[in-house]
């Protein structure tokens, strides 16, 4: 594929994933965020492997920043669905009013 044709097809992608998660109700965003979470490590394991075949400094180094960013990415997932479903447990020691 040259690269005019991929350039359209990541472009589009984006578009269809802004619509996506926008349409999302706001009662689906832990199970979307936990997909999403999926998806992450996905890219984690993908650029691992990447890296492992590199053979110059450059390749190397690209991937060792895409392996810090997907971590990074994958991580703040997490501690953001952790904070979603906290919201959802009833509190400690919370007083009845009367």
């Amino acid at each position: 594929m040259d690269a005019i044709a991929l350039l359209t097809i990541f472009v589009l992608s984006i578009f269809v994933g802004i619509e996506v998660v926008a349409k999302v109700s706001a009662v689906l965003h832990t199970p979307l965020m936990s997909g999403a979470n999926a998806i992450h490590g996905v890219v984690l394991v993908g650029a691992i492997l990447v890296t492992g075949k590199a053979d110059g400094g450059l390749e190397l180094g690209l991937g060792l920043t895409a392996i810090v960013l997907a971590t990074i990415n994958m991580v703040g997932g997490f501690v953001v669905t952790d904070r979603m479903l906290e919201m959802f447990k009833p509190k400690k020691n919370q007083e009845v009013s009367k």
